[in-house]
């Protein structure tokens, strides 16, 4: 929400400086554990500290300083030194999983969730400081998932691996409607992926091997060419085994936004009449299904289409939507981050 509010203040939609400020105030304090440093999701209560969290402070930062926000520096400096010292692996050149609250007990786990958002935040944090170190690190986060572990899988992205990087292709068999850690490939998070590919191409620093554009269209078009529709309905199921068979026929708003902006990235990137098709066909998706009569967002429907709230109840996300509506849709545009 602190990068959707720098957005709006860079693209002048009022009222966005004052959701800023707050956003701001927010990680800098109530949010922000003042002994052990980093920050708290739910203060007062037994929460870990999460790298998925931890890396979306480092969007905040990244936004608030390109939104020329008095205290953004503040804050990227303290996610600078939570990084640094907490959380990057230069060994195995990723992030870690999350810790108790005093920094102890480091899990036994490693997530393709968390560096992907790790992944993402990076980009923005090297164009926000013009260190470089951050799309190196971006990089490496990427050869490993993408290059290596999607690609192994015929570009179907293992989301768990154990804390050696061994893929657990089993985890979580028995709860596919999991929000953070289903069962299975989630095509909305290749996706996601490949927006980040294509942006870490265009990077003035480690942009230009070919494995990052090939990568990011092979991961769309088993997602959308593959898996649109696979269970008979429109749209993209959330999981799916490592046959491609559809597991968890739900549909969240995510994968559509993000499969939105991939597909931009791509005609962005390549000027394939293909890519284009596919956004106009998103978006009449989006329309028919998704986009309410006020013009929000819904966040989820069940397999009839229907507006739903198994695995997130409510509406408690705009990011992905903003993310879609600004996104580039020709490949003469140039993009807005």
């Amino acid at each position: 929400m602190a990068w959707v509010s720098s957005a709006g203040v860079r693209d002048g939609i009022p009222g966005s400086e004052r959701l800023l400020d707050h956003a701001m105030d927010s990680l800098l304090g109530f949010h922000w554990d003042s002994e052990n440093r980093g920050w708290l999701t739910q203060p007062g209560t037994p929460t870990r500290k999460a790298t998925y969290d931890h890396m979306h402070c480092g969007m905040a930062a990244s936004g608030a300083l390109a939104a020329g926000h008095p205290r953004a520096h503040e804050l990227l400096d303290r996610v600078v030194d939570v990084v640094d010292t907490r959380l990057w692996n230069e060994e195995t050149l990723t992030l870690r999983e999350s810790f108790a609250d005093d920094w102890s007990d480091e899990e036994d786990y490693r997530g393709a969730n968390a560096n992907m958002h790790g992944t993402e935040a990076m980009i923005l944090l090297g164009h926000a400081t013009g260190d470089r170190r951050w799309h190196d690190r971006a990089l490496a986060v990427a050869d490993r998932l993408i290059n290596h572990a999607a690609r192994d899988q015929q570009w179907l992205l293992p989301e768990h691996f154990t804390a050696e990087w061994v893929p657990d292709l089993g985890y979580n068999r028995d709860q596919p409607e999991d929000p953070f850690r289903p069962y299975g490939a989630t095509f909305g998070h290749s996706l996601e992926w490949a927006r980040f590919l294509l942006q870490l191409h265009r990077s003035p620093w480690v942009g230009g091997p070919s494995w990052l554009p090939e990568s990011a269209e092979a991961l769309t078009r088993r997602a959308l060419d593959g898996g649109w529709g696979i269970d008979g309905v429109e749209g993209i199921p959330y999981t799916v085994d490592w046959d491609g068979t559809p597991v968890a026929s739900v549909r969240l708003h995510w994968p559509v936004c993000e499969a939105i902006q991939a597909s931009a990235e791509l005609i962005r990137t390549t000027g394939d009449e293909h890519w284009e098709q596919w956004y106009s066909r998103l978006w009449d998706h989006a329309a028919a299904v998704w986009i309410d009569e006020n013009g929000a967002w819904r966040n989820e429907v069940d397999a009839n289409l229907h507006e739903a709230g198994s695995v997130w109840p409510g509406r408690p996300d705009v990011y992905h939507a903003v993310g879609a509506l600004r996104s580039p849709h020709t490949a003469g545009n140039q993009p807005l981050d």
